[in-house]
């Protein structure tokens, strides 16, 4: 096998085991498949940890990693995929950052390693074995890696800072216990 072939191939069970685990974790959310909660579900979930309103950050998460992993997985329009899907990843980790960072402790490792492979598979490109590649690499342009970085980087900043905002001014009014109760 030659080193293309290797490279190529190497990139396409990236895309396929990270695309694959982001659409199921997007399935869940928006149609309660494999054991997930559904919009409904994940709505209550949202707002609870501060992504307001529910129901929309449900439905915007669920379609940037059913759609972003999907995308991935096929190869096509990958910098758009890579980056929506890493975005969605950002905002996870969000959620999970006070937690440090290993999973078994609730921390953010999971979302990371997945938004991180997202956006080098964005940056890197499918491979040959993929629809970008078949379809000439039409909605795969060098110019559509910044733009796609930049507009999930903007949006991201958004939601996640006015969760911020959201969880700082929630906690304003709280007083913490000036002694501890035994």
């Amino acid at each position: 096998m030659r080193r293309n072939d290797r490279r190529d191939l190497g990139l396409l069970l990236l895309r396929l085991g990270a695309g694959g685990v982001l659409a199921a974790h997007g399935a869940q959310k928006l149609f309660g498949w494999f054991g997930g909660h559904g919009i409904e579900g994940t709505g209550q979930f949202m707002e609870a940890v501060g992504y307001a309103p529910g129901k929309a950050s449900a439905t915007a998460a669920g379609l940037a990693e059913a759609g972003g992993g999907t995308l991935l997985a096929l190869g096509l329009a990958t910098p758009a995929a890579g980056a929506a899907a890493a975005g969605a990843m950002a905002g996870a980790a969000a959620v999970h950052a006070p937690n440090g960072f290993f999973n078994q402790s609730g921390g953010y490792e999971y979302a990371a390693t997945l938004g991180l492979t997202a956006a080098g598979l964005a940056i890197t490109g499918p491979g040959r074995f993929s629809l970008d590649h078949l379809l000439g690499h039409a909605v795969n342009r060098g110019w559509m890696i910044p733009a796609a970085f930049s507009a999930t980087a903007a949006g991201t900043a958004v939601v996640v800072g006015a969760r911020a905002r959201r969880l700082r001014k929630a906690k304003e009014g709280e007083q913490e216990a000036l002694f501890e109760e035994e």
